[in-house]
């Protein structure tokens, strides 16, 4: 039987519940927001998701790396979580698609400063072979508050159709996440000890005599690398979103469809990341990934409304079966003394990559249309697990071997 998972990863799993029930109020409505009373058309949608995105993400570095050299993760949680909880609800006011983006960058911008150090304090107080699960769990819960958002966002809306009140409201959830970040996480949360036979990375400072941070691992590396040529294939989920309005799915049903969408992620998200710890991150990853590939694919050859909901579903697979082995790998081949450093580059690549990503999805669908653009993310993702493949080691059937219990 599993060992409970730290109190601090339940904790960071409930802020994080609590925030995407704020932002998944407003997400599923904002290419609508955008495309019909702000006359902002699939290119400039794309802009905006991949410039809020990659401008956040160059701070994701500098917080991890920062995080490592404090020693002490809470209190950029404490900032980042703060910045987007204050202006996400502004969307209420916006008149302007320039309004969207301001507002976008800066709660990306929170994303950015919180991200690293939070995924880093997931990974100090949790042991080595059971941060899969860890991982899951905090996707689980993040994608809880996704499922419960759009929900929320459907029965307002289902009252009153103002999709303005509906972006205010997103106000209360992202108050109560704050509560919960500042009283309910604790910093100095016991650290796992280490198992017997298991091999132990001593800590060391992440400075060098000459003031700068030695380099990340080489294979840790060559992963970010094969992130960004996946991510490069995987543009904003708003549109695939658009796609749903295009196969006949009305605007009070994309709430249901999101949350949809969600329930499968939120369901599945710590098996995911289990089964990374028992089978191996790669194999799960390359699944994930695989399952990519063929719901793109289905979205662009996709007709009816029955058709994309069935799509939606399967596709929360993909984000079970990637997200928590994702960061379970990046921890698995940094250093005990770079987590926050790795997490930090790990969230940069990630974040940077929507930009050409989006400006690519974007460029090809308003060009050639859905079918061209959604193929070429299918095709993306099969490059980048031949990569996977072929670049990247898998450490966790080392960790396993040392001796360390998968769960």
């Amino acid at each position: 039987m599993s060992a409970p998972l730290p109190r601090t990863v339940k904790a960071l799993g409930f802020v994080s519940l609590l925030t995407d029930v704020s932002s998944e109020m407003i997400y599923p409505l904002l290419p609508a927001f955008l495309t019909g009373p702000l006359r902002a058309g699939p290119a400039l949608l794309g802009a905006i998701e991949g410039l809020a995105e990659s401008i956040a993400s160059l701070v994701k570095i500098g917080s991890g790396y920062l995080s490592d050299r404090l020693g002490r993760r809470k209190l950029l949680i404490v900032i980042g979580y703060g910045l987007s909880s204050m202006v996400r609800p502004l969307v209420a006011l916006a008149t302007a698609a320039s309004h969207v983006l301001a507002i976008r960058v800066l709660d990306r911008l929170g994303k950015g400063v919180r991200g690293a150090p939070r995924d880093a304090l997931v990974a100090e107080v949790t042991a080595e072979g059971d941060r899969g699960r860890a991982f899951g769990f905090q996707r689980a819960m993040d994608h809880t508050g996704a499922l419960v958002g759009p929900l929320l966002a459907a029965a307002i809306l289902f009252v009153r159709d103002d999709l303005r009140l509906v972006f205010a409201l997103a106000a209360v959830p992202a108050i109560a996440a704050m509560l919960f970040v500042v009283f309910g996480v604790a910093e100095d949360a016991p650290k796992p000890k280490p198992a017997a036979g298991s091999t132990v990375r001593l800590a060391r400072s992440p400075i060098t005599r000459d003031g700068k941070a030695p380099p990340l691992p080489g294979s840790l590396q060559r992963y970010l690398l094969v992130l960004a040529v996946f991510t490069l294939g995987n543009s904003s989920d708003a549109f695939l979103l658009l796609r749903a309005q295009e196969a006949g799915i009305g605007l009070a049903a994309l709430p249901l469809l999101w949350s949809l969408h969600h329930l499968v992620k939120s369901a599945v998200s710590t098996w995911g990341g289990t089964l990374s710890d028992r089978l191996g991150r790669r194999a799960t990853i390359l699944a994930g990934w695989g399952v990519y590939a063929v719901a793109y694919a289905g979205f662009a050859w996709a007709q009816t409304p029955g058709q994309i909901w069935g799509l939606f579903a399967f596709y929360g697979l993909f984000h079970a079966l990637t997200e928590g082995p994702e960061r379970a790998l990046v921890s698995d081949l940094a250093s005990n003394e770079a987590q926050g450093r790795a997490f930090g580059y790990f969230h940069a690549v990630t974040g940077v990559m929507l930009l050409p990503a989006s400006l690519l999805t974007g460029f090809l669908w308003q060009q050639y249309g859905a079918a061209i653009a959604l193929y070429t993310g299918a095709g993306l993702a099969g490059v980048a697990a031949l990569l996977l493949l072929l670049l990247v080691p898998e450490r966790s059937r080392t960790i396993r071997e040392a001796g360390v219990p998968s769960s």
